[in-house]
């Protein structure tokens, strides 16, 4: 199989790594703070998270890859629950990118299998940014007012 869709694939794993972190670090501040319905919220996007990832994994261990197990990033701490969506939207929006251009490749690379689970993962990264997008829209249009909703 193709080198260049497994080292697709494992790109595609470091990022999920790092959303995975990224999300997890925002989910135990925003416990700690007593958001916790977007607490949970986002625990629930990095398990969608490490499912993308264990997936990725199981394609390339197929394919007679090795998984990386390095996130390509650091998770940031300490943000204003604005910043967190703005960090988490980048996450997204890379991802998805990162994912339509992987799918082409591998359709050229004639890897349908692989490329079938970077559409399936865009969908749900989509999905991703949509939730963080509207949250950051509710947050700027109701300002506190939203925020309270979200404490409990």
């Amino acid at each position: 199989m193709s080198k260049k869709v497994i080292d697709l694939l494992n790109s595609a794993r470091s990022r999920e790594l790092t959303a995975i972190t990224q999300y997890m670090a925002q989910h135990y501040e925003l416990e700690d703070q007593d958001f916790g319905k977007l607490a949970s919220k986002f625990k629930e996007v990095a398990i969608a998270e490490m499912k993308h990832g264990e997936k990725l994994a199981e394609r390339i261990l197929f394919l007679k890859g090795e998984p990386t197990s390095k996130p390509d990033g650091v998770a940031k701490k300490g943000q204003a629950i604005g910043e967190m969506l703005k960090t988490n939207m980048g996450l997204e929006a890379g991802a998805m990118k990162m994912y339509n251009d992987a799918s082409v490749v591998c359709a050229a690379e004639k890897d349908q299998i692989s490329k079938e689970i970077f559409e399936e993962l865009l969908k749900d990264e989509e999905e991703h940014f949509n939730y963080f997008e509207n949250v950051k829209d509710h947050i700027d249009k109701l300002g506190a007012a939203y925020l309270a909703t979200l404490v409990g």
